[in-house]
């Protein structure tokens, strides 16, 4: 099932760097879809760009970059910590809050500089839901000196050639639809608010094509070094939590520093994301079970599949699950 049973759609498959399939539902090729948490990679690319230049360290403490950070004992928090959601402050003091604040940049911020941590750093996975974009992007735009918007367009988009990828106000972008009673069609409803829309919310508002998203995800297979060495994806794509229940989810996740990891942990009877039969070297990210690109290493193929259909599911959506393990045993 491509289409979540009558969604919008776009599904693109790259094989060693060519296109095999490329494929929109209901929409445009040209139309962006809201990337929801598929985006996260792109913001940890950009401070894994900054490290690999020198421009910071990734087992810095984040308050060497923004010392208003180090109160209420997050003076040794790493940035590194951050990237693999251990810094033990996965929201200020609830996810709602922070959803109600994500469209001001400038109140998230303060928010999280003042907030204590819930539990000691690096002691545990636990999703940084929205925090995950406000604390590193506030340290890029720190380190820069620059807007995240700008930072990403020059160091990532216009060196890909992306037109189609924004950072909130995209021109035109799908609504979302089709979401259950609950926490889904609250989320739905939110989404589609302007004020969320048009709000620079880094884990969260980040939209792009199929196409465009594909295309970073083979520059890092490439080892592109105006995007990043093959290197510095490799240590990117480094496990930082490994059959460890995430205190968030409440599943397992195979978290690296800036994406989740392929592999089935032990269990292959639960639906991934990245499918059942996924490698454990591949590595992306899916987002609130509506959009997901992942890359794998071992079979030099890259899918991003994008929909504008909420599901319900408190894990993998089984759609994307059978869709990638239908590719990966197609691609063996």
């Amino acid at each position: 099932m491509v289409t979540a049973r009558g969604a919008a759609a776009q599904l693109v498959v790259l094989r060693h760097g060519e296109v095999v399939l490329d494929r929109s539902f209901g929409v445009p090729r040209d139309t962006p879809f809201l990337l929801f948490s598929a985006g996260k990679p792109l913001v940890a690319l950009l401070v894994h760009q900054l490290a690999e230049r020198g421009a910071l360290s990734l087992d810095a403490p984040l308050a060497r970059y923004w010392p208003a950070f180090a109160t209420n004992n997050k003076q040794d928090i790493t940035v590194r910590q951050v990237l693999q959601h251990r810094s033990g402050l996965p929201y200020v003091k609830s996810l709602y809050r922070d959803a109600l604040l994500a469209p001001d940049w400038q109140r998230s911020v303060r928010a999280l500089a003042a907030a204590g941590p819930h539990h000691a750093p690096g002691a545990a996975a636990a999703y940084h839901t929205l925090s995950y974009g406000f604390l590193l992007g506030e340290l890029v735009q720190r380190v820069t000196g620059r807007p995240l918007r700008e930072v990403l367009h020059r160091q990532v988009l216009q060196p890909l050639g992306l037109r189609d990828t924004h950072l909130n106000a995209a021109p035109r972008r799908v609504p979302l639809r089709g979401a259950p009673s609950g926490p889904a069609r609250m989320l739905q409803w939110a989404a589609n608010r302007r004020v969320t829309r048009d709000a620079v919310i880094p884990a969260a508002t980040l939209s792009a094509t199929a196409r465009d998203l594909a295309v970073v995800y083979q520059a890092l297979l490439d080892g592109r070094a105006e995007i990043l060495s093959a290197g510095g994806v490799a240590a990117a794509c480094n496990p930082s939590a490994n059959g460890e229940v995430d205190r968030i989810l409440g599943n397992r996740i195979r978290w690296s520093e800036g994406f989740q990891l392929g592999g089935n942990e032990g269990d292959p009877l639960r639906a991934r994301p990245m499918g059942r039969l996924s490698s454990r070297r591949a590595f992306g990210h899916n987002g609130s079970n509506a959009c997901l690109g992942w890359a794998d290493p071992d079979r030099g193929l890259v899918m991003v599949y994008l929909t504008n259909r909420l599901e319900g599911s408190p894990e993998g959506s089984p759609y994307q699950c059978e869709l990638s393990d239908a590719l990966l045993a197609g691609c063996r």
